[in-house]
């Protein structure tokens, strides 16, 4: 990362808070999504460059315009304050002053996804300064072009037809929600396998959806489809010697991050070898400053990266950025749920050809919303 390339202030920002009508909603272990939110962020220097992010706002079904709130009136009037920083730690920072306020008034989570989102802005903003696209800006060296991706947001309705169309659309790797109950789960599983052979990549995710007795014969159930990792399949606060316990007995991987909210935590879940996937969210927790830097530890611990995303087109562009910047072999989340606020943004940008992306050369993110922002 260039250190010289946050040597400015933020002169503006602006807030677009949008939802997308769906005919589908899109169903979790937890909750339904009826309409696909977005909440995008836009900040401006003082020669009147722009860079972008977004905001985490999935659930409940209020999130986004509360956070567009937080942003507006909280967030954006205090990165407006900050002082130039060569390291560009700009989600710390936001949650350094923000910390007492969290504490008054329980909105850590809020707090931290638009902070997040603003992270992510002032990045894609460093880089176009800078004239680079924002995976070689974050590392030159390292950076690859070309990363590798997975269909994401398989629900229990139709899983093998789902599937057969996102291997149609270029995906080699696949991921199906489980935790409706035991028969639908397997029965997902089994039309997964099904519709992608014996030899497609295939993952599951519970999204925290069982205690460990459950989770322990749900993976004793689930080694016959050979997995690449099970996901979150305890809630994210469970004591490590639950993840631990689940991890020695079963036959594939572990993969949780998305509801983590701590560098020590994501250290601790790497460093006990109880996951074999991370999945920090730069959407809703570090931004790219935060989400990079646990990229870079998960290459020291051998653990695979691969980020978490599930919303518009300017998280999942600055995702792939920073799994391209970190130079491993994870995979990219790409949900195959229809969402006009991600695929009209990211149709050009994130073509999947043989389950692989090759990133283009456009500075910082190369895209340019503006149109969001009224």
């Amino acid at each position: 990362m260039r250190g010289s390339a946050f040597d400015f202030r933020v002169d503006a920002f602006a807030v677009a808070v949008l939802r997308a009508p769906i005919a589908t909603p899109v169903k979790t272990s937890f909750g339904v999504m009826r309409d696909r939110p977005a909440v995008f962020l836009r900040v401006t220097d003082e020669a009147g460059r722009h860079g972008y992010g977004e905001v985490w706002c999935n659930f409940p079904t209020v999130a986004a315009e509360h956070r567009a709130r937080l942003a507006q009136e909280v967030v954006g009037p205090l990165l407006r304050t900050l002082l130039p920083d060569a390291e560009g730690r700009i989600y710390a920072r936001l949650m350094e002053r923000l910390h007492v306020l969290a504490l008054q008034s329980g909105e850590w989570g809020p707090l931290r996804q638009v902070s997040a989102g603003f992270d992510a802005a002032m990045h894609d903003l460093a880089a176009r300064r800078a004239g680079l696209p924002l995976y070689r800006f974050l590392d030159g060296e390292g950076a690859r072009s070309r990363i590798g991706a997975y269909a994401s947001g398989i629900g229990p309705e139709t899983p093998g037809a789902t599937a057969k169309a996102a291997a149609a659309a270029g995906h080699a790797a696949f991921k199906v929600k489980v935790g409706f109950g035991r028969d639908t789960d397997l029965a997902s599983l089994e039309a997964m396998r099904a519709a992608i052979g014996a030899g497609g990549t295939l993952m599951a995710d519970a999204n925290q959806g069982w205690a460990l007795d459950e989770a322990l014969a749900r993976s004793a159930e689930y080694a016959a489809f050979d997995l690449r990792w099970l996901e979150e399949p305890l809630r994210a606060d469970r004591p490590l010697d639950e993840w631990r316990r689940l991890a020695s007995h079963a036959a594939f991987p572990l993969a949780a991050g998305e509801n983590v909210n701590e560098t020590d935590d994501f250290e601790a879940m790497m460093t006990a070898g109880v996951v074999g996937t991370i999945q920090p969210d730069l959407a809703k927790w570090g931004g790219v400053s935060g989400c990079l830097d646990v990229a870079r530890r998960a290459l020291r611990h051998g653990v695979t990266y691969c980020p978490h995303f599930l919303g518009g087109g300017v998280g999942l562009v600055a995702s792939a950025h920073v799994l391209a910047a970190q130079g491993g072999d994870g995979l990219l989340e790409m949900d195959v749920n229809p969402n006009p606020l991600r695929d009209d943004l990211t149709a050009a940008l994130l073509v999947v050809e043989d389950g692989r992306i090759m990133l283009r050369d456009e500075p910082g993110l190369g895209l340019t919303p503006d149109h969001l922002f009224g």
